[in-house]
C-alpha cells in the first residue's frame, strides 16, 4: 500500500532523475527518508516514463540480489529488479571514465537474450530455456552509494537497484547440454571475487520465471531481442583506484574494460 501521494511520487522521481543525470545519486535519502518497497518501485517506474519520455529506449532487465544473505541485508524477502538501457549498453573494451559515475563498482554476472516475446502462463524452466537465444559473461556497473538508513532496500528499488550501466562479453549461442563454468572477476589482473561450479542452465536461470510474474503484475512482458541480467553471485566491489576491470568464465568467455 502506498505511504505517498502522486505529487510526493513524481517529486522524487524527478530528482532522483536530475540526481542520476548530474552523477550524483540518491540525495533525497541524505535526510534519511523512509519509503516502503512499493513506493520505492512506484517511484522507479515514474523515473523509467521520464528517461523514455525523453527518448531513452529500453533493452532489457536486471536481476538483483539473487542470494539470500543479500536480499537479508537490504531487508528483502526476494530479489529485486532495475531496467536495462540501450545508452548505457558497452561492448567489449570499452574505456570508461570514473567520472561519469559515483563510487563505481562492479559485479561479474551473465546475461541472456531473447529468442521471442514470454507468455507468463506458459511459463516453466523448459519454456523459459528454449526462449533464449544467446548466453553472454559481462561486466555489471553500479554506483554503490546509499545514503539513507539501513537496511538499503527501497532506496536500491528507488535507484534502478543501483544499476549504471553493462559492458557485454562475447556472445554464445544456446547451449545444447548442461555447463559447468566457473565465474571470476578481476581488477588490474588480480582477483577481487570468484565462484565455481556454476550450472547452466540450473543455477544461472534460477530467478528468470521470478522477474516474468514480477513484470506480469506491472503488465509488462519480457520481449524478443530483449537483455537480461540473470543476477551476480557476490556484492558490487569498488574499484577505488584500478583501471583494468575483468570479467572471466571457462565456459562463456571473457568481458573487460579500462576505467580511466
Amino acid at each position: 500500500m502506498s505511504q505517498l501521494t502522486r505529487k510526493e511520487i513524481d517529486l522524487f522521481s524527478k530528482k532522483i532523475l536530475e540526481d542520476y543525470d548530474a552523477n550524483n545519486p540518491s540525495t533525497i535519502f541524505k535526510d534519511k527518508m523512509k519509503i516502503n518497497n512499493s513506493d520505492a518501485l512506484i517511484i522507479q517506474s515514474t523515473v523509467t516514463k521520464l528517461r523514455e519520455k525523453r527518448g531513452e529506449e529500453i533493452i532489457g532487465f536486471k536481476i538483483g540480489c539473487v542470494l539470500k544473505e543479500t536480499q537479508k541485508k537490504m531487508g528483502f524477502t526476494q530479489p529485486a529488479w532495475g531496467t536495462l538501457w540501450k545508452k548505457e549498453l558497452y561492448q567489449n573494451g570499452v574505456v570508461l571514465n570514473k567520472k561519469n559515475y559515483s563510487n563505481p563498482a562492479m559485479e561479474a554476472e551473465f546475461g541472456i537474450t531473447l529468442n521471442r516475446n514470454i507468455d507468463p502462463k506458459l511459463v516453466t524452466p523448459e519454456y523459459i530455456f528454449k526462449s533464449i537465444e544467446s548466453i553472454y559473461p559481462l561486466i555489471e556497473i553500479h554506483n554503490l552509494v546509499f545514503h539513507g538508513e539501513a537496511p538499503h532496500g527501497s532506496e536500491l528499488l528507488a535507484n534502478n537497484a543501483i544499476h549504471a550501466g553493462i559492458v557485454l562479453g562475447p556472445e554464445n549461442k544456446l547451449p545444447k547440454s548442461d555447463q559447468v563454468t566457473d565465474l571470476k572477476l578481476l581488477y588490474d589482473k588480480k582477483i577481487v571475487d570468484a565462484w565455481e561450479n556454476k550450472i547452466w542452465p540450473k543455477d544461472i536461470l534460477s530467478e528468470i520465471e521470478w522477474l516474468v510474474k514480477e513484470q506480469s503484475k506491472i503488465n509488462n512482458i519480457l520481449k524478443k531481442g530483449n537483455l537480461i541480467l540473470t543476477g551476480a553471485y557476490g556484492f558490487p566491489v569498488p574499484i577505488n583506484e584500478k583501471k583494468l576491470i575483468e570479467v572471466t568464465s571457462s565456459a562463456f568467455g571473457n568481458a573487460r574494460a579500462n576505467f580511466i
